[in-house]
């Protein structure tokens, strides 16, 4: 059985979906991550305001030895850039890391929840994570997928 659609129907049908098509191509992924190059650039400008005078602008973090406690008793923030131990962590932690702060794991940062909406964090992550160089991004994301 075939269906035989009047013309005027495929005529209404292009209608419709050209009114919910966007005006503006969706954004492309940067290649073999869960990103856009838009979600970078607005990540670098959140890092730039909210993390980089804790873990640097390239996220390469500031402390000589991030593995060893400070003055304080306090371990000094980690590179983000892949040298360290953040892709070890799946993207719920990250986030929720990043909502929460550090206090809940013995931590210092503060928590931002409420400072960063959904978007922004992930979009502070994308900025992080494209810093990454494509091994340690494979391996973070087979962690992710567990």
């Amino acid at each position: 059985m075939t269906c035989q659609v009047p013309p005027i129907a495929w005529f209404t049908i292009a209608i419709v979906l050209s009114a919910c098509m966007p005006d503006e191509p969706p954004e492309k992924l940067v290649p073999d991550r869960w990103y856009t190059h838009e979600q970078v650039s607005r990540g670098k400008e959140l890092f730039g305001q909210h993390c980089a005078v804790c873990h640097g602008d390239q996220a390469q973090g500031l402390a000589e030895d991030w593995r060893k406690v400070d003055a304080s008793g306090n371990y000094p923030p980690p590179p983000l850039n892949g040298s360290a131990h953040a892709w070890h962590h799946p993207m719920v932690v990250l986030e929720k890391t990043i909502a929460e702060g550090g206090a809940p794991v013995g931590g210092v940062m503060p928590p931002f929840d409420g400072v960063l909406s959904v978007q922004d964090t992930r979009a502070t992550i994308a900025f992080f994570q494209n810093l990454w160089p494509d091994d340690i991004y494979r391996r973070w994301s087979e962690i992710n997928e567990r």
